[in-house]
């Protein structure tokens, strides 16, 4: 990979990064707007626990790209909410096992429409052709 010209100036609205920041903001507000009863990161544990079902926190946090503090911060607040409930895995009691309750089960599939409906709006501004550009381009960078 060629190394950048440090002789050109550093334009802030170009960098990749700066982008991505505002495109995360512009999607965030969208979520809170519509979806007010939880937060992004929540409502991704209540999406993967309901596509898979019971998981250790730890391989949860993995599966919803959250670090151990955060997933454990996250999950104790669905706790609190009676979203999930954890218990000791019974082949490995230091293990912790999350689980969806009725309550939680029922606030996804109320909800998911509307994030459905959210992608779409912070996708708005695109063709159905971009949008499927755009998202393998993404895909491509994780």
């Amino acid at each position: 990979m060629a190394q950048p010209d440090p002789a050109l100036p550093y334009l802030l609205d170009d960098q990749i990064g700066f982008v991505l920041r505002r495109v995360t903001q512009r999607h965030l507000a969208i979520f809170s707007d519509r979806i007010p009863e939880v937060t992004t990161t929540q409502f991704a544990v209540l999406a993967r626990l309901s596509q898979l079902g019971p998981l250790s926190q730890n391989l949860l946090g993995r599966e919803t790209a959250m670090d151990a503090a955060t997933i454990k911060g996250v999950v104790d607040r669905l706790v609190r909410l009676g979203h999930v409930a954890t218990s000791p895995d019974p082949q490995d009691r230091r293990r912790l096992t999350v689980a969806l309750t009725a309550t939680g089960a029922a606030l996804f599939a109320r909800l998911k429409a509307v994030a459905l409906m959210v992608s779409d709006e912070t996708l708005g501004p695109l063709s159905a052709e971009e949008r499927g550009l755009l998202h393998g381009l993404l895909l491509r960078l994780t």
